[in-house]
């Protein structure tokens, strides 16, 4: 998102959104003394480490140690941009953004909150028509057909579009909507011969679609005549609020029970998700009105590491199941598949076999790549050459897309046991795959190599260097003190040391206000876990001033004794001349001295 955010309006975004009532709004918290405790939205844990301090506008996990302020929060939970998060949260507190105020911003604002508006309302009317207007009747009968509750009719907002081909015209305009408006919203088509405005959808069973934040945004309508002539479902086409493949149906009921669960599980279509929601199988999603994309498993992405593919069980479903793989690989999901036994569909299966036995058959789901070889060996004759042919090929291409080297072994074994080849066979056949694709060289170490060299890491901070930070951050008072006496090139942790020298530069300058604004001006999440850390912790020293001034000490002393030791080593190399012997024992001298000497201010 590009455009311009000045510091005076972050901090206006800020002050509206109070962390304790933005994150009340993804996760129930409950009060524990000054601060509020939940279960850790971004690892899995049992009992409460996630903490947010409404004093200083801040949240952080003990457990996982992520932490920061509120739009870090909503970046992270929903896996956004950070402008993305300045956005949402500026919407929310109704606060307009510098960038948006050119005339074209301006506009396009405008037309977007009025495209919601009309989707909203016309929910409102639709849900009306099917509960007390003729006009519903047949779409009441529907829902009554197949078992759907009043509740969820209630909770999902399904309504009934009467047979009219001027209804939504005319509602429009008892509203005074603009009639060009609404055919940007998609619900009236103007024909072209005659000038005249009708309806999109008309006796249609109506599924509101919903954003991410619970938005009407489009609609997708069943048909309910039985008329083969007519498209089964009729969804609104691509506005300035709803892109197809950005969407998904009942992600905005469905992402706090996919964030628990810790995977998504994917159907077809609405009736199958409200099926499955309301028998208590509620970390579910559908995409709405288009295959499955590499944007829909990037949105999956920020709330699981897994999903499982649940589709028909006709070779439409089944085929679809195939074509998704790419897209889930790409963004790093492990994918399990859960078969529906023929010739049911997930809200078939429920009706016959209720919820317990649906999601203990999500449960059993086998991985991608068992339900593949499966799948392979049915459709191709595995006692002739072609059959096992066909069965290998498809086998290691799709393998390779992983570029997993524990999926490819596994599964590379899987298929020799299961075709009766040598394991040497399907090495030469995955290498033949990979230097057809002229993008990636071949690399034979892919099956059997040897793993990558580990990525090195930053140890954690000593509890001494730790406790400074604490100290630093929660006793402005102290900071003047430390900026006489402290030498930042004492402190060995990197980050620590950065964070250290920041405090105190923000000091010397008089830039200090809050450690809100201090966190936000770090670009490190390493950096940002620290301080809220530090922060959260809020240990009550006894003697601070004391505390720090032994801190400080320590730190000095261990900083000398590591140059006194590298001094020694340099002295005993055997190259070494006697005048650099005796410059290296005065500077040992020197600072052995230093040692003894209490702290004093530093040279300028």
């Amino acid at each position: 998102m590009a455009g311009f955010l000045s510091p005076a309006t972050r901090e206006q975004i800020r002050a509206a959104s109070d962390i304790v009532d933005v994150i009340r709004s993804y996760l129930p918290l409950k009060k524990n003394g000054a601060n509020f405790t939940a279960l850790c939205p971004f690892h899995k844990e049992k009992s409460p480490s996630f903490n947010v301090n409404p004093h200083k506008q801040i949240f952080h996990c003990f457990g996982c140690h992520k932490g920061g302020d509120v739009f870090t929060f909503v970046k992270d939970y929903e896996n956004i941009g950070f402008m993305d998060a300045v956005r949402r949260l500026a919407e929310r507190a109704k606060i307009p953004l510098e960038f948006e105020n050119t005339p074209g911003a301006q506009e396009s604002r405008h037309l977007k909150d009025q495209l919601l508006d009309i989707h909203e309302q016309l929910t409102t009317r639709w849900q009306n028509c099917l509960a007390n207007e003729a006009a519903g009747q047949l779409a009441r009968d529907y829902l009554a057909k197949r078992g759907v509750s009043a509740e969820a009719i209630k909770l999902f907002r399904i309504g009934a579009a009467p047979e009219l081909w001027d209804d939504t015209v005319n509602w429009a305009k008892s509203k005074n909507f603009p009639l060009e408006i609404v055919e940007q919203a998609g619900l009236i088509i103007k024909k072209e011969e005659t000038g005249r405005h009708y309806d999109r959808f008309r006796g249609r069973l109506m599924f509101p679609i919903c954003d991410e934040q619970g938005r009407v945004v489009g609609f997708s309508g069943r048909v309910l005549s039985g008329d083969e002539k007519t498209a089964k479902y009729v969804n609104s086409p691509e506005t300035p609020i709803f892109t197809k493949s950005k969407i998904f149906f009942g992600l905005d009921k469905s992402k706090r029970a996919i964030l628990d669960a810790g995977y998504a599980i994917i159907c077809e279509g609405q009736l199958d998700l409200i099926a499955c929601f309301t028998n208590g199988v509620q970390n579910i999603v559908a995409p709405q009105g288009t295959a499955f994309t590499d944007q829909h498993a990037r949105i999956i992405k920020r709330y699981a590491n897994e999903v499982v593919l649940c589709f028909d069980s006709d070779n439409a479903g089944q085929n679809a199941i195939v074509r998704s793989l790419d897209h889930l690989l790409a963004s790093g999901l492990a994918v399990r598949v859960a078969v529906m036994p023929a010739p049911h569909d997930p809200d078939s299966f429920i009706k016959a076999n209720g919820g317990e036995a649906f999601g203990e058959l999500i449960k059993s789901a086998n991985g991608f790549f068992d339900y593949y070889l499966k799948r392979l060996c049915s459709e191709n004759d595995t006692k002739t050459d072609k059959g096992r042919m066909q069965v290998v090929r498809s086998m290691l291409v799709a393998l390779r897309k992983t570029n997993n080297r524990v999926l490819i072994d596994k599964h590379a074994h899987d298929l020799t046991f299961q075709l009766g080849l040598s394991f040497s066979s399907i090495r030469e056949e995955y290498q033949k795959i990979a230097n057809e694709n002229s993008e990636r060289p071949a690399n034979t170490e892919d099956i059997l190599g040897e793993s990558a060299e580990p990525v090195a890491e930053i140890a954690p901070p000593s509890a001494t260097e730790f406790e400074l930070l604490e100290l630093l951050l929660l006793h402005d008072d102290l900071v003047s003190t430390a900026t006489l006496n402290l030498d930042t090139n004492w402190i060995l942790h990197p980050h620590i040391r950065q964070l250290v020298a920041l405090r105190l530069a923000a000091q010397e300058h008089e830039t200090w206000h809050n450690i809100a604004e201090f966190l936000a001006s770090c670009d490190s999440a390493e950096q940002r876990e620290l301080i809220t850390k530090a922060v959260t912790a809020d240990r009550k020293f006894r003697n601070p001033e004391t505390r720090l001034a032994d801190m400080m000490l320590k730190l000095r002393n261990q900083f000398l004794d590591q140059q006194i030791a590298a001094l020694t080593q340099k002295i005993g190399l055997p190259e070494m001349g006697d005048a650099q012997k005796m410059d290296f024992l005065h500077e040992q001298q020197r600072l052995k001295q230093q040692k003894r000497s209490p702290l004093s201010p530093l040279e300028k």
